[in-house]
């Protein structure tokens, strides 16, 4: 077990030396232009590579350009991130062909595939009916997601996600709930509570009388 890790830590290291020019030619487009049109273009090609291969290279790639991010991490086949300022720290599988919008996700997470995250439930602005959204704004937030949180496959999340919570398959998850939650639904409900399962039952209980 000791040498495989040494081994696979080998690796990474390699691979990070080899996407070295690629962030650095990364850098260099961003400097002349708009950063995170030119973070998601370089997260859009790196999308395409297949297996391990392509495992590899995104994970050394987002350690050297996104904040405090580990290259123990696994992003799949034609996932994108869309803003640098996303942190995933280590132990955390992405499936293939989510969109990654800006968050932090915890380590030993797992997100399906298909899962959208979004920078939260407020990225356009529509309360002016003469104006057209495009020109309303909006706001942008970092959404959290804590450690050991499970989200399905084709869910979607434009809240924090506190540490342990499951979201199930298909399930739109738009505002904050509790540690351990176990939410399903569109939108989004508590089916019970991981960390406390008798108190959640109660819970449910009292709100069918």
């Amino acid at each position: 077990m000791a040498i495989r890790q040494r081994l696979k830590k080998g690796i990474k290291t390699v691979f990070l030396l080899l996407m070295l020019p690629i962030f650095i030619l990364y850098r260099g487009v961003s400097l002349a232009g708009d950063p995170d049109s030119t973070f998601q273009s370089f997260s859009q090609a790196l999308s395409l590579i297949p297996g391990k291969l392509g495992v590899y290279m995104r994970a050394a790639f987002y350690r050297l350009a996104c904040p405090a991010t580990s290259d123990n991490i696994s992003i799949g086949f034609l996932t994108v991130l869309s803003h640098r300022d996303t942190t995933i720290e280590s132990g955390v599988y992405i499936g293939p062909q989510c969109n990654i919008g800006k968050c932090f996700v915890g380590a030993k997470s797992l997100i399906g595939s298909g899962v959208h995250i979004l920078s939260g439930n407020q990225q356009h602005n529509f309360d002016d009916p003469e104006r057209p959204i495009q020109e309303q704004g909006g706001h942008f937030e970092k959404i959290s997601i804590g450690p050991d949180c499970w989200l399905g496959n084709n869910s979607i999340l434009m809240a924090n996600l506190p540490e342990k919570s499951l979201v199930a398959a298909g399930t739109v998850v738009t505002r904050q709930f509790s540690a351990g939650d176990i939410l399903v639904g569109n939108p989004a409900r508590v089916l019970r509570n991981r960390l406390s399962p008798n108190k959640s039952n109660l819970s449910r209980e009292k709100s069918q009388l």
